[in-house]
Formats: C-alpha cells, sequence, structure tokens
C-alpha cells in the first residue's frame, strides 16, 4: 500500500503512525488527541480525557486540607476551656477552686466527659497544673486549709444572749415607768448586739450587707410581743399597753427571745462546724455527686444539732423565768433562722430575703386582719386567722408561717449548700 493511502482506500493527512504512537495515541495538527486502534486513528472525547486527570489531582489536595482543620479545632479542648476560664485557673491555689469555679459555671461529670475526663475534679487537675503561674512571684500559695475559729467572733456570738439576759433581769427588778424604759432600751440593745454578731463570723453574709436584719428583728419582736397582742385582739383588745410582764393586758413572751438570743453561740459553732467538716469532704471528694451525697447528711445534722441545742436553752429559759414552753413557734423560727444564714454566709442571698419577707409579711397580715376586720362590714377577714386561733391557739400562725420558710429553705439549702462551688475559697478565718 503506498505510503500516502489509508487504510480504507483514501489520502492520509500526513505519514503513516508508527508503533509508538498506535500504542500512545498521538495529537494531530489542531491539537486534538487521538487513539489509534490497529491502522486507524480517531478522535477521543475530549470530557473523558481532561476531567478524569484534574478530578484525580484534586482529590488528594481535599482530603489533606480537611483533617488539618478538623484537628486544629477539637485537639485540645481542654485549651480551649483554659483560654474561656483564663481568670479562675490564674487566680486558684489548688485544683478545688478550679473544681468549683467549674461547677458555677454549670460544668458537670457529663459535661467533663466531653474533655475526656471521667470528672470534673480531674479537669480541674489539669487545667491548674498547666495554667501558666510564676511560683516565685506568687509568694506562698496557701495549701487547702479549713476555717479557723476566732476569738472575736465567739465574743461575738456570745454578746446577744448577755445583752437579752441583761435585759430580762431589768425587766423583773423594774416596776411602772422604769419597766418600760428599761424594755425599750433592752430591746434596741438586743436589736444591735444581733446586728454585730451577724456582721462577722460563720453567720456573716459574704457581701456584708445587712439585707436580713430587718426582718429577723421584725420575727424576733413578734416571738417577744406578737402571741400576746394576737391573743389580745382576738378577744376584742388590746385596752393597754404591755406593761412588759406576762401578766398585763398584753403579756410578754421573754423565754423565748432569750433562748433564741443565747442560741446564737451554738448557731454559729454549728455554722463553722459544718463549714470545716465540708472542706474536708471536699478535699476527700473525687466527683461532685459524691461531695453533693456526703454534704446532705451533714447540713441535716448540723440542722438537728442547733435544734437540740434551742430546744436545751429554751427549756432552760421557761424554767427559769416560769413561763409556758412555746416550742413548736420557737424550734421553727429556730430553724428559719440558722438556714437563712447558713445560705446567706455561703453566698445564696435571694432566697432568705424572700422567704423572711414572706414569713414577716404572714405574721403582719395576720395582726392586720384581726384589727380589720372592726371595720363595717369586714368581719369576714378575720376568719382564717380567727379559726386558727380557736383551733391551735394563736402560737398556730408563728408555727405555720416560720414551719413553711424553714421548710422552702432547707429544701432550697439541699440543693445550693451542697454544691462544691458553695464552699469555694472565700474567707478561711470565719
Amino acid at each position: 500500500m503506498a505510503a500516502g493511502t489509508d487504510a480504507w482506500g483514501g489520502v492520509a493527512d500526513g505519514p503513516p503512525p508508527t508503533t509508538a504512537d498506535a500504542r500512545s495515541g498521538t495529537a494531530t495538527a489542531t491539537g486534538t488527541p487521538t487513539r489509534t486502534t490497529g491502522t486507524r486513528t480517531t478522535p477521543t472525547d475530549p470530557r473523558r480525557t481532561s476531567t478524569r486527570p484534574a478530578s484525580t489531582s484534586t482529590r488528594p489536595a481535599s482530603t489533606s486540607t480537611r483533617p488539618t482543620s478538623a484537628g486544629r479545632m477539637g485537639a485540645d479542648p481542654v485549651k480551649a476551656l483554659m483560654h474561656r476560664h483564663r481568670d479562675l485557673c490564674e487566680r486558684a491555689v489548688d485544683p478545688l477552686d478550679i473544681a468549683a469555679g467549674l461547677e458555677a459555671h454549670g460544668i458537670t461529670d457529663r459535661t467533663a466527659s466531653r474533655f475526656l475526663h471521667r470528672d470534673v475534679f480531674s479537669l480541674a487537675e489539669e487545667m491548674y497544673a498547666r495554667a501558666p503561674r510564676d511560683a516565685e512571684s506568687r509568694p506562698g500559695a496557701p495549701a487547702l486549709t479549713t476555717p479557723r475559729a476566732r476569738a472575736d467572733w465567739i465574743l461575738l456570738a456570745l454578746l446577744p444572749g448577755a445583752v437579752c439576759a441583761a435585759a430580762v433581769t431589768a425587766l423583773h427588778l423594774t416596776h411602772g415607768q422604769s419597766r418600760l424604759i428599761a424594755a425599750a432600751v433592752g430591746t434596741l440593745a438586743v436589736a444591735l448586739a444581733v446586728r454585730a454578731a451577724l456582721a462577722r463570723g460563720p453567720l456573716a453574709g459574704k457581701d456584708r450587707t445587712h439585707a436580713t436584719i430587718t426582718r429577723i428583728t421584725w420575727l424576733l419582736a413578734y416571738a417577744l410581743l406578737g402571741d400576746g397582742l394576737l391573743q389580745a385582739a382576738a378577744t376584742g383588745g388590746p385596752d393597754a399597753l404591755p406593761t412588759g410582764t406576762a401578766e398585763g393586758p398584753w403579756p410578754l413572751t421573754t423565754a423565748p427571745v432569750l433562748a433564741l438570743t443565747l442560741s446564737c453561740a451554738p448557731a454559729a459553732w454549728c455554722a463553722h462546724l459544718f463549714a470545716v467538716r465540708a472542706r474536708r469532704k471536699l478535699s476527700a471528694s473525687r466527683a461532685l455527686e459524691e461531695f453533693a451525697t456526703s454534704a446532705k447528711p451533714l447540713l441535716l445534722g448540723t440542722v438537728a444539732l442547733y435544734l437540740c441545742a434551742l430546744t436545751a436553752l429554751l427549756t432552760l429559759t421557761t424554767t427559769t423565768l416560769n413561763e409556758p414552753p412555746a416550742y413548736p413557734q420557737t424550734l421553727t423560727l429556730g430553724a428559719l433562722l440558722l438556714l437563712a444564714r447558713l445560705l446567706t454566709t455561703h453566698g445564696f442571698t435571694h432566697a432568705p430575703a424572700l422567704v423572711l419577707t414572706a414569713t414577716a409579711s404572714a405574721e403582719a397580715t395576720a395582726l392586720a386582719t384581726l384589727f380589720a376586720a372592726r371595720l363595717p362590714g369586714c368581719a369576714l377577714l378575720a376568719t382564717p386567722v380567727q379559726t386558727l386561733i380557736d383551733t391551735w391557739g394563736p402560737a398556730a400562725i408563728p408555727t405555720i408561717a416560720c414551719g413553711a420558710g424553714a421548710l422552702t429553705l432547707l429544701v432550697h439549702a439541699l440543693r445550693t449548700v451542697t454544691r462544691a462551688s458553695a464552699h469555694a475559697r472565700a474567707d478561711d478565718t470565719c
């Protein structure tokens, strides 16, 4: 066959393909790739030859960059957490401070598992170990210590009982107008002594404010005058001002107030004991649930210990002053005041203020309805209070009000004071 003639008898445009060209294919003069089959050269589909190598060359690039970005985001989640809580890590003097702070921000043991840790304590230990700090420039970072008793707050805790005992003694040694003056001066002195006792020590709030002192003063005043005024109002009185005795038209009940003021010292010791034991349990715990489980019986035991001390003091004062015992209203009021101070001491101030306000308002409302019922057409206002007085006596009003408030604060305390964040280092000398 002639060199210029193809296999189909036509004239070829160029020289015949060689063996290498037949195997690999050559490009035509116009740049179109060709494919040779036997002795015939056919054009190759440009879409099949151009797109496949491109996809093959770009796929490794996409797969190589995707793991890099994912690894950059999730390679060290603890470092990102430390960045969000940088101030907490820098201020912490031990891992327990970080654990308490993390719990206060809502991080639980289940959340810690996303950071590859079994609990918050383990996560806090890693954060504390990795936190940048200069040991030489921070002299003597204190180790985990328990709160220490101090002479100043011990004396302040004894002050209300001593002042109240002196006031009660003055009431029994004076007569007539001088007795009223002694009662007024003694009431003011007791209020100031209670305010001083609640300003420092285990019963003092962290914010050092006195937002609940007025409510506490009202509740103590009701314990002194309320039952007698309620009984007198229910029978159409009172016909005269109080004379400072338990036999007058507006009788005073000094034994419960004396027992409550004397119980400031046991309350301070119980609060101190709770803080010490809770700090020790916190240092020995390895999980938040473990600490909460161990702190709940401790809180209940603290309240029970205080109520036992208050019961003994109330028995002593009623026997000494020869007054009828008032156990229900006094014990419920004591439990209410102790729980309110425990919550306030550990930074939970809203619930105690709210409950104390509601309790004082309930007692004031009971008195107000009896006097408002004397207005024409308002006799029905006194029906609920009068029914309670006729059924259980005037002590039913403060018992129900203080008992409901104490139960509410107890449930709230079992959820809040048993957290590790409630025992973060704030004042080791309380």
